[in-house]
């Protein structure tokens, strides 16, 4: 039975968080779990309106670029919340691979499974925001991913092998995906969906794939189902959970996120008293991050969707995909605020 959750035990609920957060600090490094993400990494432009988006026209707003790609996103993400994390993707021989690399060092990222291919540009991406920070269009070239192959991730499988958890994003390749998914088919992997476009490349490989967030307007695209109103996500969360994915987690912005496995179904409200909307771009991405990092916690589904909403509820309201503000403490604050009400 699908159910919207009642209104939390919020202080009780994040106190016990906390206490989670303060004993994972406390871990030795040897201790820590290691996360290893695979797919796409890009440099993020945005325009954004500054008055209300008029198509087919010249609108007066901002220009700013940031790094972004889902895969890339999540590691930086984990970074910031302290978790051992590799990122393995790929980028050209160019400046903005050079960007992509000296700011996820920086952020505390692994790069050294990053492949460099000399004959294409750097993945990029480029959207179109309106006022209010959402997205309206975005073109996405990131021919270079196809070039991530099978033969390419091979000589990373001793790393990848060694990882507690293998995020994949629908970025990559039918072989790398098909090579992933079988030669880890003991790990737990978790996916995202990207795009409406890229979807359905996840559609073969969904009885090895453990954990799959994603939108409504993907899942549509991966199932082949409607996803419009409360009753038709169920069926689609259905028709997953019969192809093996374990948990799934769909993002319905306003409608808050939908959350089951294959006997259990849940809503959660996002949260709410954002200050400002600066850029609403990576707020799937963190909310994935969230969802890992919750996982290797071993906390619950309910506990690991409040802690991914205050991921997003930070990172949307930076202008850059990533929010610079992003940690631990930044999470005590807004679930605290959240306990208050």
């Amino acid at each position: 039975m699908l159910c919207s959750l009642p209104e939390r035990d919020t202080l009780s609920f994040a106190m016990a968080i906390f206490d989670e957060l303060r004993r994972h600090h406390d871990m030795s490094a040897d201790d820590m779990p290691s996360v290893t993400v695979i797919g796409g990494a890009n440099i993020d432009v945005f325009g954004r309106s500054l008055e209300s988006l008029r198509d087919r026209d010249s609108n007066p707003g901002k220009v700013h670029s940031s790094p972004g790609g889902v895969a890339r996103n999540v590691a930086e993400n984990l970074a910031r919340l302290d978790v051992d994390c590799r990122l393995i993707t790929a980028i050209g021989d160019d400046q903005n691979g050079e960007m992509l690399l000296a700011q996820g060092s920086a952020a505390g990222i692994d790069m050294q499974g990053v492949q460099r291919i000399e004959h294409l540009p750097t993945s990029s991406y480029l959207s179109i925001l309106d006022s209010t920070g959402d997205m309206h269009a975005a073109i996405a070239d990131m021919r270079i991913m196809d070039e991530l192959s099978a033969d390419r991730l091979a000589p990373q499988r001793s790393i990848i092998e060694k990882s507690s958890l293998i995020i994949i994003d629908a970025n990559l390749p039918d072989d790398s995906l098909a090579w992933l998914t079988k030669t880890f088919s003991e790990h737990t992997i978790f996916a995202d969906t990207v795009s409406t476009t890229k979807a359905p490349r996840l559609q073969p490989y969904l009885n090895a794939i453990h954990t799959l967030k994603t939108g409504t307007i993907e899942a549509e695209a991966l199932t082949g189902l409607e996803a419009q109103n409360d009753g038709q996500v169920q069926k689609l969360a259905e028709w997953i959970h019969s192809h093996g994915v374990a948990r799934l987690y769909v993002t319905r912005g306003d409608h808050g996120v939908f959350y089951s496995t294959d006997r259990t179904r849940a809503i959660m409200a996002p949260h709410q008293n954002i200050p400002e909307i600066g850029n609403t771009t990576g707020a799937g991405d963190a909310f994935l991050a969230g969802i890992a990092f919750s996982w290797l916690q071993q906390w619950s589904m309910e506990q690991s969707v409040d802690f991914a909403l205050a991921v997003a509820h930070i990172t949307v309201q930076s202008h850059t995909t990533c929010s610079p503000a992003l940690s631990l403490a930044a999470i005590d604050q807004v679930l605290a605020k959240q306990s208050a009400g």
